[in-house]
């Protein structure tokens, strides 16, 4: 039996470093938001092309924190909607709904399992603010159309980046570094995965960052001072060593996973098989491989069988 997923095998050639990590963490002894959270958010911002990456305990933390720094700053509003592709993980819409907001489900295309942008044009309302694009099964999203639909109608452009870290558009630009703001996820299975939950905010504006570090910790601005009702969801100190070991690798992972996908699409030749819409760039780092067929439950009985 071949596993989906082996983390075991993706962690090995890490392991030694991971040992010498958490050795220096030991050593040390500072386990919250300390040195390894700020040298990981310094050079995640870097890598994404922006200036400033705010570490937090998850992708959905990562994704309220974002719409709860908005409200502080009296962008977004209790009961405001945002629009949001509806196929799409579960967090992105509890991370709406928990910020007590709406989210107003759009439809896909079926190329690119990404928003239908004539669709959600006609979705926009009085009580629209923002758009939640998501970068799904790692391809991202049509983000100049989404940009000239948020600029003619002043909306917040928001990344779910979960699922595409490393990403880039055709002038080089990455996922979460694409709209106002983006939230990742750092779950072991993603392309950078930690061992353990993790996420990140990664945005260039400035009054949201500070927003976000309060909301993450308790709303605090300094020990014991607590601006803003916040919230507890930091980046752990050993997951934040652990995703600095793997962090110079991403792009080289990435290559090797385009290179699967374009094999797949080469040697899979089944009529009953709908294969990805991929064109062969950088846009597309493959955190899932996922097809369409007519009889879903005997192909996967099928391929279980072998």
């Amino acid at each position: 039996m071949i596993p989906f997923l082996d983390l075991k095998k993706v962690n090995a050639r890490f392991e030694t470093d991971f040992k010498a990590r958490f050795q220096q963490l030991l050593e040390r002894g500072y386990y919250v938001l300390s040195e390894e959270v700020n040298a990981f958010e310094t050079e995640f911002a870097r890598y994404c092309g922006v200036n400033h990456c705010v570490g937090v305990g998850n992708g959905l933390d990562a994704l309220r924190l974002i719409l709860e720094g908005y409200k502080t700053l009296g962008r977004l509003n209790d009961g405001d909607e945002v629009l949001v592709s509806s196929n799409t993980f579960i967090a992105t819409i509890l991370a709406i709904k928990q910020a007590g907001l709406r989210p107003v489900l759009g439809e896909t295309d079926a190329g690119n399992y990404n928003f239908d942008i004539g669709q959600l044009k006609k979705s926009i309302g009085p009580r629209t603010r923002a758009i939640m694009p998501v970068h799904l099964y790692g391809q991202l999203s049509p983000m100049s159309a989404l940009k000239e639909v948020a600029s003619k109608h002043d909306l917040l452009l928001i990344e779910d980046s979960a699922q595409a870290h490393g990403a880039r558009d055709s002038e080089g630009r990455l996922a979460g570094s694409l709209g106002d703001a983006a939230g990742f996820s750092f779950y072991p299975t993603k392309n950078l995965g930690a061992l353990g939950d993790g996420g990140a905010v990664t945005t260039n504006d400035d009054a949201l960052t500070d927003a976000v570090r309060m909301l993450r910790n308790y709303g605090a601005s300094t020990k014991y001072v607590n601006d803003v009702p916040g919230i507890n969801s930091r980046l752990d100190e050993i997951q934040a060593s652990f995703l600095r070991c793997k962090l110079p690798l991403l792009d080289s992972d990435n290559a090797t996973r385009r290179e699967i996908a374009k094999r797949y699409l080469a040697e899979v030749n089944n009529g009953k098989i709908t294969m990805p819409n991929y064109e062969g760039g950088d846009d597309h780092v493959f955190h899932l491989f996922v097809v369409r067929v007519d009889d879903r439950d005997n192909f996967m009985a099928y391929l279980n069988n072998q």
